[in-house]
């Protein structure tokens, strides 16, 4: 089995991923319908590591029974649980079930979730998870030891092209390409002209940006990321289309469609981050005139 997001970035599609939280419990029908819901727009999934630092069923299970229901899935893998033992125990598991897309990110700290006093245990650093993932990938542990058998993994990470130091994120986004990354799923993008600077010079380096949407949902909202989240930045013509929206939903429907229109030309692709509004991720695509990706069921 092979990546088919890495041949369909190879040939320079849009890419559309998009993510699935596993459950809090073993109920797993609500993301089932989700998925089954978005395949037809959607490329590839991410699966939450226990999002939050909040205790939920295992991204490497609920990637595997994805892979069974012909959806592909991107799992997600944080510092913040497991040492670098663990770490590539589990990455070797999941090649083994057939997992071939896995996306690095430090985490949410344990006092953010449900358990507070939980130890984190931020092993590796970014680029040190994503140098693990590259020597299997060639063939050896962490440690340099030879592997019976080496992984084929499409290795991913995140990137912030709205950061206040530009400079600073493209070489961090360069330690992590000479880490094993392929591929970036960035911040929230508002701003199209800003991200295509950024991605200009991350394009010369030989990334794939996938660019981040979230909609705005609300005035709150907005202000929120636009005051709250580091390296998100909502122009004020959005923030009064907000404000002045008779129709809150179909405002942030033609926003986030807007803005995946303007990206389609400058961009690998997008990560659309519905935070609870999977519901609406169809019309949002249908109307940035995203093609069917397959057919239904």
């Amino acid at each position: 089995m092979s990546s088919q997001m890495a041949a369909r970035l190879e040939q320079g599609e849009f890419l559309v991923t998009s993510e699935l939280t596993p459950p809090k419990g073993t109920n797993l029908e609500p993301l089932f319908q989700k998925a089954d819901m978005l395949a037809r727009r959607v490329d590839a999934f991410n699966v939450t590591d226990c999002h939050g630092a909040r205790v939920a069923m295992s991204s490497m299970a609920v990637s595997k029974l994805l892979a069974d229901r012909g959806i592909e899935p991107i799992m997600q893998m944080t510092a913040r649980d497991r040492n670098r033992i663990g770490m590539q125990a589990d990455m070797l598991g999941a090649h083994a079930l057939g997992i071939r897309n896995i996306v690095f990110m430090g985490g949410d700290k344990p006092t953010t979730g449900d358990h507070p006093d939980a130890a984190g245990v931020y092993d590796l650093q970014s680029h040190e998870m994503l140098a693990a993932a590259r020597g299997l990938n060639s063939g050896s542990d962490f440690a340099g030891n030879a592997l019976k058998g080496n992984t084929e993994f499409l290795v991913g990470a995140v990137a912030n092209p709205g950061a206040d130091d530009i400079e600073a994120e493209l070489a961090k986004l360069g330690d992590k390409l000479e880490g094993g990354a392929r591929f970036f799923q960035t911040q929230a993008v508002y701003e199209p002209e800003s991200f295509m600077r950024f991605n200009e010079r991350a394009s010369e380096m030989g990334a794939y940006l996938l660019a981040g949407i979230i909609p705005l949902k609300s005035p709150k909202m907005a202000r929120f990321l636009h005051d709250k989240v580091p390296g998100i930045s909502v122009p004020d013509h959005l923030m009064k289309r907000v404000d002045d929206a008779s129709d809150s939903t179909v405002t942030a429907i033609e926003i986030a469609a807007e803005t995946i229109r303007a990206l389609k030309s400058i961009s690998s692709g997008v990560h659309v981050m519905a935070i609870g509004w999977e519901d609406h991720v169809p019309a949002i695509l249908e109307a940035a005139e995203i093609e069917v990706r397959r057919e239904a069921a």
